[in-house]
């Protein structure tokens, strides 16, 4: 389902269910875990499952994967990527460093959000355009759409940066596609604080894709070197 939303050069992996729950895990990860409850340590163990088989098929050979300055994975040398995971769904995206400056990806389950969480993440321009997005699209959870879509563009917008983005400080437009279409479409995050560089040039923007299908959601940002 990710895989759809990246350019070919990104290798995704994806496991529905408990797949990869028991796959082991390096003493160092597991050293994480030995305080965790059960449903992290699964998760824990299903994104790093995705992870190495993504690693893999990229020729690279599996390794740790932990999490470094606020929980982002820190990657093997040459490599660029993401992890997602929700109830009953994981993936990992990798890519060569060299194919692209940075990605982040999303999966939530598709319902609302609780009450009370649209307020705290979305500007008032984006609560607009979600109410006439609904008007449109009633099939489509836009409120849950916008969440991952701004967790897309934080995991994307870190590894250029080291530093937080607030919810606030990205502006999301999201486009949909027909009604009776599949729902799928794309979205463009306006940067409210000053950008990352890439390839010499200040980013203003990062563009992303969206899909729902199979009782999910899932967005994806890619950041090309120019």
């Amino acid at each position: 389902m990710i895989g759809e939303l990246l350019p070919q050069t990104v290798v995704t992996v994806e496991a529905y269910g408990h797949e990869g729950a028991d796959a082991p895990l390096y003493p160092e990860e597991a050293a994480l875990m030995t305080r965790a409850v059960a449903k992290r340590r699964r998760e824990f163990a299903v994104v790093r499952s995705c992870a190495r088989r993504a690693m893999e098929k990229l020729g690279v050979p599996p390794q740790p994967v932990l999490p470094g300055e606020r929980g982002a994975p820190q990657w093997p040398a040459g490599l660029a990527g993401s992890m997602t995971h929700c109830d009953g769904y994981g993936a990992a995206a990798l890519v060569r460093a060299t194919d692209l400056a940075s990605l982040g990806i999303d999966a939530e389950v598709h319902g609302p959000l609780p009450e009370g969480v649209l307020s705290a993440v979305a500007l008032p321009a984006e609560a607009e355009r979600l109410r006439r997005l609904a008007a449109q699209r009633p099939d489509v959870h836009w409120d849950r759409l916008l969440f991952s879509a701004k967790e897309s563009v934080y995991k994307a917008w870190f590894p250029l940066t080291g530093k937080w983005l607030d919810f606030a400080e990205a502006d999301i437009e999201i486009t949909a596609g027909g009604p009776g279409e599949r729902p799928r479409g794309t979205f463009r995050a306006t940067l409210l604080v000053p950008g990352p560089r890439v390839g010499g040039r200040r980013l203003a923007h990062f563009n992303g894709h969206w899909a729902a299908d199979r009782g999910l959601v899932a967005t994806a940002v890619a950041v090309p070197h120019d």
